[in-house]
């Protein structure tokens, strides 16, 4: 998918940049760390059976707070608590009406991840998310103006998938690259008539985001 492999391609970048910025030092085990962070979300839906045109991704905003606890030299865990939002944008020409409908999806998400710091200020970040449905609306540009507020329980409200990223620490400031992969549909199965039922919307979520945080102590 053209969203994976721009991450790849911008990750490769990111780390050959931030290697050449950061020295290679050494730390050691710290107390816990807590911080603030936030950051630009670059959206898009995928699905297993069909391929979805990603060239024009949705984007949104993630914002929350994070701690780091010390578990060796050089390796932390490390949970967060962000309100962010994913979803598509996707064009449409339907009958002579074109225009682009932007399909957002509210989420409170809790990340769970490994770092490793590499040097004093480089590190890699591993691990998975599970996150909350709380808002999901649609928005039309184009001929067409509109806005619509969904029901949250018309999906399933529980998503979770695995994160990866990397990250440049300038006490007290970070900035760091991070994907995450959706690994459960979004949309919930209903009945297709004659004994079938059907996943709709039957796509999971892929999201990468440009963070900035801020360490508190």
């Amino acid at each position: 998918m053209k969203m994976q492999s721009n991450f790849l391609y911008a990750l490769s970048l990111f780390m050959m940049t931030s290697f050449g910025i950061v020295s290679a030092q050494s730390s050691t085990v710290v107390g816990p760390e807590f911080g603030i962070k936030g950051g630009v979300n670059m959206s898009n839906l995928y699905s297993d059976s069909d391929e979805i045109n990603d060239e024009n991704v949705l984007w949104g905003f993630n914002a929350g707070v994070y701690a780091a606890f010390p578990i060796a030299d050089n390796i932390f865990i490390q949970p967060e608590i962000l309100y962010t939002t994913k979803g598509a944008e996707l064009d449409y020409d339907f009958a002579g009406v074109e225009g682009t409908s932007k399909f957002k999806l509210g989420y409170v998400e809790v990340p769970l991840l490994v770092r490793f710091n590499l040097t004093e200020n480089f590190n890699i970040h591993v691990g998975g998310y599970a996150s909350y449905l709380v808002d999901a609306k649609t928005k039309g540009e184009g001929d067409v103006e509109f806005e619509d507020e969904y029901d949250a329980d018309d999906f399933e409200r529980f998503d979770a998938g695995l994160s990866a990223g990397v990250g440049v620490d300038f006490n007290p400031i970070s900035i760091g690259l991070r994907y995450n992969y959706g690994l459960t549909t979004i949309g919930k199965e209903r009945d297709a008539g004659f004994g079938n039922t059907v996943t709709f919307p039957d796509v999971k979520n892929s999201n990468l985001t440009l963070y900035l945080a801020y360490k508190l102590n």
